[in-house]
């Protein structure tokens, strides 16, 4: 193993989280990415895993930087940066830090189908291998990072919005020590959430897709909010829908049985009115003193 680099300078002021996301070409690392950037994290992709510390120390170093971080290190690098790994996180947890390292992963069937769907050129395929020597090859390079990963997602059947909701409850959200919420918007005709723990139907309400200066937009455009805040069933809807959740979510905390409640809203096409109402229900929920909420709106993103 290369030795790690001795890295003088002070510890930074302010704690800042490291996320390390890895893992098979194809198994969605630019979905994970862009999802970390949606919740808030400064994020890199192919980071030289040399440069993890010094990245760090840079970002970070005086306290004033962010102090959400996400990188991006694959089979891109090259293989001896991939070996010493263990000894550049070791280099970040000096810096007051404790890294955590994400692996997706998927079955190399559901890889040959998708570099087949989508043409690309898989990283390693200059070597002249073909593309299934190409994903056996790096599954072997890459096995020692799965296997000190902390947190291994198989991608394998999921789709988008699937796994940008997993990385949501699991970075999004607060610890197992306190219940959080996930506020979340969906079209009834691809499916209610499989997991929503409440559900409320608002294809009763006006629905802003008949304006045709409205229908381009979504319910987090002030336009469709201004426009379904002056809508009088709307208002009656939410008020009571919220006075449910006023009554029953504080009981589900005191239970101490969950560490997160899905609370989805469904409309028909899922870019107006229940992206309208999750926004709303979120924000209501920050303003009574919930520290943890999180909003995913599954056909937007």
């Amino acid at each position: 193993m290369a030795a790690s680099p001795s890295l003088p300078g002070p510890v930074p002021q302010t704690p800042a989280t490291l996320v390390v996301v890895s893992g098979m070409s194809g198994s969605g690392k630019s979905v994970a990415l862009k999802t970390f950037e949606d919740l808030g994290y400064y994020c890199v992709d192919n980071l030289p895993a040399a440069l993890l510390p010094d990245f760090v120390r840079s970002v970070s170093g005086d306290g004033a930087g962010p102090t959400l971080l996400a990188v991006g290190i694959d089979v891109r690098n090259t293989h001896g940066d991939l070996s010493a790994i263990p000894g550049w996180l070791s280099e970040v947890g000096k810096l007051g830090l404790d890294p955590r390292l994400v692996f997706l992963d998927s079955d190399s069937d559901v890889l040959l189908r998708r570099y087949a769907d989508t043409r690309r050129r898989h990283p390693l395929s200059h070597y002249g291998l073909s593309l299934a020597d190409a994903i056996a090859l790096e599954r072997q390079v890459l096995k020692p990072l799965r296997q000190m990963a902390d947190l291994v997602i198989d991608t394998s059947t999921l789709n988008v919005h699937q796994m940008r909701r997993r990385i949501i409850t699991e970075f999004g959200l607060g610890d197992d020590s306190t219940v959080s919420l996930l506020f979340e918007s969906f079209a009834y005709r691809n499916g209610v959430p499989p997991d929503a723990d409440f559900v409320f139907d608002a294809r009763c309400l006006p629905n802003p897709h008949w304006d045709p200066v409205l229908r381009p937009l979504s319910g987090r455009d002030s336009a469709v909010a201004e426009h379904l805040d002056h809508q009088p069933e709307v208002q009656e809807f939410a008020e009571q829908v919220g006075h449910f959740l006023d009554t029953w979510l504080p009981r589900l905390r005191a239970g101490n049985t969950r560490s997160y409640v899905t609370v989805a809203f469904g409309c028909t096409g899922g870019r107006h009115r229940s992206v309208y109402l999750a926004e709303a229900m979120a924000e209501r929920a920050r303003d009574q003193g919930w520290d943890e909420v999180a909003v995913h709106h599954r056909e937007l993103d």
